[in-house]
């Protein structure tokens, strides 16, 4: 008896085994085929959140595409909202069997739920597959005309998904101007997706002129605006910054009007309404008017930087642009951009660039000061741009050298390593900026000689030594030492200085230089490997042995100012991203046809193999709750709230 029941307990164990095995083998697919066909409402819903979360990771999923389909039949919105998103992602992999599912979507459109209404309608549009387009033309046409204004504004934005895919069919049927006469409508969303869907149809074919901006609807769209959210508010504000008014007077009333938009909450809102201010300056003539749309931009933008440091990235990088229209805009606000100490490292680096470039003579010395402590901080590359920017504050402002020179004196005594390397730099160009007006400080600075070690401090250090070798008592000495150490300089930079240096000294002090300028020119030439410190100790000699009164007269030539370097945008890059403010553009700080490529193919260029799409054609390519990854057509991520608006990721 006991054999048999060991025996029936492992032929037990062997079966299960076996269905193991078998479902193994399988794999998932086979697991949620089965859940997908289950009996059980609640089973089958996990099996459709299961299969998304899949398709999500970018597992194919596709074999399931008949087993998905069977679940349509539902009244859960959840349900249907994930199904439709997984027909949008297959569609085109599988154009013969979503037919099928267009009874489902042509019941839907008609539904008494306006939500299931716009679902229907909307995701039939995104399916973007020939075979659908003969079937959605009457939902469609039927819910251009829905009392409900979610679906009409769901309608409005499909007609542009219509036109992508055949233009010919969508003006046939009248939807464009259905669309046309949408801009209308009692709501305003329903005029903003309106205005939407026309932009992305007049981008797709240029030559058919879909629709033109007149005075009429103007003043519509400047109605509608103050009652959409905020993508509408954007998209209304975008095409108004392409209209041409008629005359001034137009251009003063449209700026007035838009003006509420600069106190927003969202950043976007903001700064594309600080786009058509300064895109309609070119319209307005008076001068005071001018002013108070300067001056109304400047509490906005300081805003902007209380916001997340995202935020602020964008913000200070489109701040940079506005400024190098209006120089003095937020010159009085200087402290609005002093770092603070939990700042991620990639704003501080754009607040230095804006608070360089916003200081003026008046706010020199609180912001020295201020750029003192950032000196003192342990990122090594941030103390390396404040040093600069000291420098760079010296070079432009005379007033401010004096403090620049001390507190550059005064960071050199803290003889950090990476501290010392950067101010030594700076102190040379402030130097070569004014010559012979810091002599005093010259002295001071050879105590340092031991801790510059880097070759650009050196080869800085060197020079200063060289121009002025007759205010330093044992110059001699020190151009000695620092010639031992000639041949191990890992730099030409510092080789090509240490000549130099030699030869100026020779030539300001005959007696007390020949030995030392002969020993420089010997080494350089004799023991140097590099051909291009060769040269240089061999024009040296040849100059000096040839004529020393042509030498000086060279080598101790004055000098032509250190000037900044221009760090302007050229002026027809400024007004091109002038017109893209509040865009990826101006982040990037190039005009988009660089980068996206909807734009430069419809002009005739050909795409490069470093481009994005981001045509407003995808835009609304998801459903309610979801997004749809790149298809075909290259669309970038978009992100729809329940309200059907479509949200690029990487906007605010």
């Amino acid at each position: 008896m006991m054999n048999a029941a060991i025996q029936t307990n492992i032929a037990r164990l062997q079966i299960m085994k076996a269905k193991v095995l078998a479902a193994l083998r399988k794999g998932e697919n086979y697991e949620l085929k089965t859940e997908l066909n289950s009996e059980y409402k609640e089973r089958r819903k996990e099996a459709v959140r299961r299969v998304i979360a899949n398709m999500t990771v970018g597992k194919d999923v596709s074999g399931l595409f008949t087993d998905v389909l069977k679940n349509m039949h539902t009244d859960d919105l959840e349900i249907k909202k994930l199904i439709y998103l997984y027909l949008i992602n297959y569609a085109k992999t599988q154009p013969d069997l979503v037919i099928l599912a267009i009874n489902t979507f042509v019941k839907d459109a008609e539904d008494t739920n306006p939500l299931i209404r716009a679902l229907a309608i909307r995701t039939m549009g995104c399916l973007h597959v020939q075979e659908v387009l003969d079937y959605l033309c009457d939902p469609l046409r039927k819910c251009l005309k829905d009392p409900s204004p979610y679906v009409r504004k769901t309608a409005a934005m499909c007609v542009a998904k219509v036109f992508d895919l055949n233009a010919s069919v969508a003006e046939e049927n009248g939807f464009v101007e259905s669309v046309r006469e949408a801009l209308s409508d009692s709501n305003s969303m329903v005029v903003s997706n309106a205005v939407s869907a026309l932009v992305e149809m007049n981008d797709m074919a240029p030559d058919h002129n879909v629709w033109s901006l007149d005075s009429n609807l103007v003043s519509k769209l400047l109605t509608a605006i103050n009652e959409c959210i905020e993508w509408g508010q954007i998209a209304i504000l975008e095409t108004l910054v392409e209209y041409v008014p008629r005359d001034e007077k137009e251009a003063e009333n449209i700026c007035e009007r838009v003006l509420p938009r600069l106190q927003h909450a969202n950043g976007s809102v903001v700064l594309t309404t600080a786009r058509l201010l300064l895109r309609y300056e070119q319209y307005v003539r008076r001068a005071d008017l001018l002013t108070q749309f300067s001056k109304k931009m400047v509490p906005p933008l300081i805003t902007l930087l209380s916001s997340e440091p995202e935020i602020q990235y964008v913000a200070l990088r489109n701040i940079n642009i506005i400024l190098q229209r209006h120089p003095k805009l937020l010159s009085k606000e200087i402290r609005v951009f002093f770092c603070r100490y939990n700042d991620p490292i990639y704003v501080k680096y754009e607040k230095l660039d804006v608070l360089v470039r916003i200081c003026s003579e008046r706010n020199t010395e609180p912001l020295l000061n201020e750029l003192k402590e950032y000196a003192k901080e342990v990122d090594v590359d941030f103390v390396s741009r404040a040093v600069q920017a000291i420098s760079k504050l010296a070079i432009r402002y005379d007033s401010a050298a004096e403090k620049a020179i001390q507190v550059l004196l005064e960071l050199l005594q803290t003889k950090v390593n990476h501290i010392v390397q950067n101010v030594m730099v700076a102190i040379q160009q402030i130097v070569r900026r004014y010559p012979h007006r810091f002599d005093s400080v010259i002295e001071d600075l050879c105590e340092f000689i031991d801790d510059v070690n880097e070759p650009d401090a050196r080869a800085a250090f060197i020079w200063i030594l060289g121009e002025h070798s007759e205010t330093i008592a044992n110059i001699s000495n020190i151009l000695t030492s620092c010639l031992e150490s000639f041949l191990e300089e890992e730099d030409e930079s510092v080789q090509l200085a240490l000549v130099s240096a030699a030869v100026k000294f020779f030539l300001k002090s005959p007696q007390q230089g020949q030995a030392l300028v002969l020993k420089a020119l010997q080494t350089a030439t004799e023991k140097c490997s590099n051909p291009d410190v060769r040269d240089r100790a061999y024009i040296y000699w040849r100059l000096l042995s040839a004529d020393p009164n042509a030498a000086r007269s060279v080598v101790l030539a004055e000098k032509p100012p250190v000037e900044l370097e221009n760090a302007d945008l050229s002026p027809q890059l400024l007004e091109e991203l002038i017109a893209e403010l509040g865009s990826v553009s101006s982040v990037l700080q190039k005009p988009a046809k660089l980068f996206v490529y909807k734009l430069t193919e419809k002009a005739g260029v050909p795409r490069g193999s470093d481009t994005v799409g981001m045509g407003l054609g995808d835009a609304e390519s998801t459903l309610a709750g979801g997004s749809e990854g790149k298809g075909a057509s290259g669309g970038a991520a978009i992100d729809t709230t329940n309200e059907g608006e479509p949200e690029l990721l990487i906007s605010f």
